[in-house]
């Protein structure tokens, strides 16, 4: 039997996803709630007051994000970055509610084309500039989740290779926007797939993101193919502790 506890977050979770059918975002802050929060820590605690309730009022999360203002001396700590791939730094866990993380981005470094689970994805840029390019989702076979055993997928590896091995692309790309420094935009699976990218040759780029619910697996795509195959994701560091890596 469940206990009540377990029930309510599976009730949340499940109001959550219901919720990405119809919500695609809001562009400016709300006037009914605080009109800012003092530091990433003040964020951190309006968020899991949000997330206390059964019932999460996700423009509020939304109105959240916007009205934290990007400050250095917040989210220097969590800001890990690799030569070879962008990272995911956990800032918090939100109680296994939502998830809380800065994702680092070297010059000219990309993700791959991704999914979000059926979660609510919130990208807020607090350095540089990143291009979002938005995909529609294939609705063919090709497009069925599986996992490749010999070739393991990886969110943050792109290959510029894959848009050319067809003549013709399944995936059809809707638009291209640029988010910069204190600005927020919205995705989730309803809406599109996207591609998140630092187009900067000089720059890095760093960014706070939200997922609710929080998720250990997306899809990955193929350009070319429109195939998904199920993409386990994993953290850089933790809690600006860089995480163990395992051998295979």
């Amino acid at each position: 039997m469940l206990s009540i506890d377990h029930k309510n977050d599976d009730d949340q979770k499940k109001k959550l996803r219901e919720m990405t059918k119809s919500f695609c975002g809001i562009e400016k802050p709300l006037k009914n709630f605080v009109d800012h929060v003092e530091d990433l820590n003040g964020l951190i605690r309006e968020l899991h007051k949000a997330f206390s309730t059964n019932y999460v009022n996700i423009e509020h999360v939304n109105h959240l994000m916007l009205v934290y203002a990007s400050n250095y001396n917040d989210w220097k700590k969590f800001a890990k970055f690799d030569r070879y791939k962008y990272t995911r730094n956990l800032v918090d866990a939100g109680n296994d509610k939502f998830n809380l993380m800065i994702l680092c981005w070297n010059e000219g470094q990309t993700s791959a084309i991704h999914d979000h689970a059926d979660s609510h994805c919130f990208l807020k840029v607090l350095k540089g500039g990143l291009m979002e390019v938005k995909f529609a989702a294939p609705n063919n076979d090709t497009s069925i989740s599986h996992m490749e055993p010999n070739i393991p997928a990886d969110i943050g590896a792109y290959h510029a290779g894959e848009e050319h091995e067809h003549h013709e692309e399944q995936l059809q790309e809707l638009c291209r926007n640029t988010v910069y420094e204190n600005q927020v935009c919205y995705i989730n699976d309803n809406i599109a797939l996207h591609r998140v990218e630092n187009v900067s040759n000089t720059d890095v780029a760093v960014s706070l993101h939200l997922y609710c619910p929080p998720f250990d697996a997306c899809g990955v795509y193929n350009k070319s193919t429109g195939k998904r195959t199920k993409c386990p994701v994993t953290f850089w560091s933790k809690y600006g502790k860089r995480e163990k890596i395992l051998d295979n």
